[in-house]
């Protein structure tokens, strides 16, 4: 078989309808070949003779969607220079759009026999290693349309595919797990239910199983493990017997979603791939170009730079690996209409030489790029090399996963001293980290737990992580619990202490929802499910790990109360402000003017900065002023009074607090009580218990439970 030349772009295989065209980066391969492989296995190799600014290309007439192929790359194999080229090893193509099955973990795919490391392994790999699919990219989209809801208005929802609906029952059992499942309708009705505009989902760029996992009897559940960063991963395909068919199930899946009005963020792994350290096997980027692909140690190439704790760094120096992230990115928002993505460890892709650079070369690449700049980005600020904390350091472009929000929250309700000041800042969008460089509070990406780490409900339970199931002594993991756990370890059938943890739950959801910024809720969190203790799942691809919707009609509460809070949110723009607040009366030449935000102590009186300082931090109240916020509701409607009070108290024991002066309002309404579970409304509001409320008079003295928040909405200004 031979090719016609072809074409140096796109790389990868691209269908036109007529046949494919394949093409290859590697700078320091001398002979590229092209391996077909029939249904049975049988293989055709094909070299691709025609190289162009060194990508290795052909097309082939007779290729259709559904073959599969790999790469064998002839080169320079010297390990002590950074080289490990191996034409004994298939190799899975970089812009595959699709890989078919699992690896099969064998020494043949290892560049090196077992216990022999400085020797080379030429065995073929083909038969253990997975295979690129050529896939069909057309489809049919309808009227899909993204949403392109704004930051301020966003409400996000963190899931994994396969964790969220495995386990729902009232999903046909073929569907659980898959792509399909996720947007099946009980799905979308239960995301509807909770005010849910985006779902951010774990890794579904094709991943694989660790090697020292499989052996034993675990597996990379999460997948930030990635081998192909155009395809999405084959195993939650409802048809994954059809080579390429998680093309379609996933474009589906976006475009019911899309209907509902719910947009899809891809956490995406840009900063290491599953190929390890120099003791990892050769399955793609090490056998095609090595030095390129990846950061190596300078002074002793064999070794590879490690800033993401798993083995190497890709090398974002090097203009044909930002190509393959910056294509992968375009790829996913122009072909499979993905709004937004979210970059795990991405201080690592700042780091051109060795410190982090807020001004890298990638950050510049996606700031004047017109699809990526468009699309939601959100960083994990943070790498384990050092300096890689950088929480409110990234470009103005982005939004941030705010570390800060969820550390300073969980120390406020487990009644650390001295927090009041930072909670402060947290609750109102953290200007002190975003402001500064034209930043608003929905830079703030806030959340109190993620899938790293404690569920909600374990977070009030354990003060000790359980993680034995991994099998790794207890080692991993986050080392401590930052929060209450009501006193008892884990589970009981003391009633009062359960309350309690139903209360704190309530607590955490609250303050998460009322914040300025944008709220991350992890999936689950809003039925009270629990982990056991275990803060880190990576490796738990069972009940541990997934959604137990058992729960939905056990906790009904917790989930009306999830829904009503973020209602709530939805319904008042004093809560999702498009700036930060001033701190000074509104309409200034207005006599009596108020401030846009005041904080009082309980007896009344205004937080002094005395007060600041002197680490008090039992309980607080927050004056939030609504009066003219138009500036924050994107939909032109004029709210001209939508005016809280926010009372919050960490302490133990109940506290009577004075309501601010009759100035501030002459009665105020409570709409949320944490205590008894309540969630109500002054208005017609979907998913919000209306009630005739308790009303409270301004400068009343009024108590706030143990542990608790009260939300008052005013019903009533100062000389109504």
């Amino acid at each position: 078989m031979r090719p016609w030349p072809g074409h140096a772009y796109p790389l990868g295989a691209t269908y036109d309808g007529s046949g494919t065209n394949f093409a290859l980066f590697s700078e320091v391969a001398e002979k590229v070949e092209l391996c077909l492989f029939s249904a049975r296995g049988k293989e055709t190799r094909v070299p691709l003779s025609e190289v162009d600014g060194f990508v290795h290309h052909g097309y082939l007439p007779s290729v259709e969607p559904g073959q599969r192929y790999g790469y064998r790359v002839h080169g320079p194999y010297d390990p002590a220079q950074g080289l490990r080229c191996n034409p004994q090893k298939l190799l899975i193509d970089p812009y595959a759009k699709a890989v078919d099955g699992p690896v099969r973990w064998d020494e043949a795919v290892f560049g090196y026999p077992f216990g022999q490391a400085e020797a080379r392994n030429d065995v073929d790999s083909a038969p253990y290693v997975p295979k690129s699919v050529v896939v069909n990219p057309f489809f049919d989209w309808g009227t899909d349309r993204a949403p392109r809801t704004p930051y301020h208005e966003s409400v996000i929802y963190e899931a994994h595919v396969r964790g969220l609906t495995i386990a729902h029952p009232e999903i046909p059992r073929e569907l659980r797990g898959t792509y399909t499942g996720l947007a099946h309708p009980v799905m979308i009705e239960h995301l509807k239910t909770l005010g849910v505009t985006a779902v951010e989902l774990m890794p579904v760029h094709e991943f694989l199983n660790d090697h020292h996992l499989q052996e034993k009897g675990l597996s990379n559940y999460w997948g930030y493990n990635t081998i192909a960063y155009l395809a999405p991963h084959h195993a939650y395909a409802r048809d994954s017997g059809r080579a390429g068919n998680q093309v379609q199930e996933f474009k589906a899946m976006v475009r019911d979603l899309h209907d509902a009005g719910i947009e899809v963020i891809l956490d995406v792994v840009y900063n290491h791939t599953a190929e390890g350290n120099h003791m990892g096997p050769t399955l793609s980027l090490r056998g095609i170009d090595n030095s390129a692909y990846y950061r190596l140690v300078e002074d002793d190439p064999r070794y590879y730079m490690d800033y993401t704790g798993t083995g190497n760094s890709l090398n974002v120096r090097n203009p044909h690996t930002l190509q393959l992230i910056m294509d992968s990115l375009r790829y996913w928002v122009t072909e499979m209409h993905v709004d937004g993505f979210r970059f795990d460890l991405a201080s690592t892709l700042a780091r051109e030489f060795y410190d982090v650079d807020r001004l890298s070369v990638f950050f510049d690449l996606v700031q004047q790029d017109p699809v990526i700049s468009q699309a939601k980005l959100i960083a994990e600020p943070w790498d384990v090399g050092p300096g890689g904390y950088q929480v409110g350091n990234f470009p103005p472009l982005w939004t941030e996963w705010n570390g800060k929000y969820r550390d300073t929250v969980r120390d406020f309700w487990r009644g650390e001293p001295g927090t009041i000041g930072e909670f402060a800042s947290r609750l109102t969008g953290s200007s002190d980290l975003y402001k500064d460089d034209g930043r608003r509070p929905y830079a703030s990406i806030n959340f109190v737990t993620a899938h790293d780490g404690f569920t909600l409900a374990d977070l009030v339970s354990y003060n000790d992580k359980h993680n034995e199931a991994n099998q790794e002594g207890g080692d991993d993991g986050e080392s401590h619990n930052r929060s209450w756990n009501c006193g008892v370890e884990g589970p009981t059938d003391d009633a009062p202490v359960l309350a309690l943890r139903a209360r704190q739950q309530r607590n955490f959801l609250t303050t998460l929802m009322l914040s300025q910024g944008v709220p991350m809720l992890l999936h689950g969190d809003e039925l009270g499910r629990t982990q056991g203790g275990n803060n880190n799942v990576y490796c738990q691809d069972n009940e541990t790990s997934w959604v137990d919707w058992s729960l939905a009609t056990k906790n009904t509460s917790l989930v009306h109360f999830t829904a009503g809070v973020t209602a709530l949110r939805h319904s008042h723009p004093v809560f999702r402000r498009r700036k930060f607040f001033a701190g000074r009366p509104l309409g200034r030449r207005k006599p009596g003017a108020l401030a846009d935000i005041a904080w009082f102590q309980p007896s009344g009186q205004e937080m002094t900065e005395q007060d600041w300082d002197s680490g008090f931090s039992k309980c607080v109240t927050v004056f939030l002023n609504g009066q003219g916020i138009d500036e924050a509701d994107t939909r032109g409607e004029r709210v001209t009074d939508d005016s809280f009070l926010i009372c919050l108290n960490a302490h133990y024991e109940d506290i009577d607090v004075t309501l601010p002066a009759a100035e501030y309002g002459a009665q105020w309404a409570v709409v949320v009580d944490t205590a008894a579970g309540e969630v109500t409304t002054l208005s017609s509001v979907p998913g919000v218990t209306a009630a005739e409320p308790h009303t409270v008079a301004g400068g009343a003295v009024h108590p706030v439970p143990a542990r608790a928040v009260l939300v008052l909405q005013r019903v009533e200004a100062a000389g109504s």
